[in-house]
């Protein structure tokens, strides 16, 4: 059986991550608090987030902006969407010829 913890962004005891996938203090409270279903929706915003803003992956400041986002994504308002981000089911359609 999963391990189960009461999720900070989803309300409600699921099953929680099988790992702690930071090594620090937020990684340990992701662990102890966020489900996986809650995981699974901030991988999702978070590949927004490096597409839209360009981030290179292998500089340490794009990862300390993509761990603030996080911590604000599963424990505070939300999280940022990018203004240049357009959802997918809102994108003009392309005209075919």
């Amino acid at each position: 059986m999963s391990r189960m913890v009461k999720c900070a962004k989803l309300g409600g005891t699921l099953p929680g991550l099988p790992y702690k996938p930071f090594n620090d203090a937020l990684g340990q409270r992701i662990y102890d608090t966020v489900s996986a279903d809650a995981w699974k929706l901030w991988i999702e915003h978070s590949k927004k987030l490096v597409n839209e803003w360009r981030l290179d992956l292998t500089l340490k400041k794009s990862h300390d902006l993509l761990k603030e986002q996080c911590e604000d994504f599963l424990f505070g308002a939300g999280g940022t969407v990018p203004a240049e981000y357009v959802p997918e089911t809102s994108k003009p359609e392309t005209p075919k010829h």
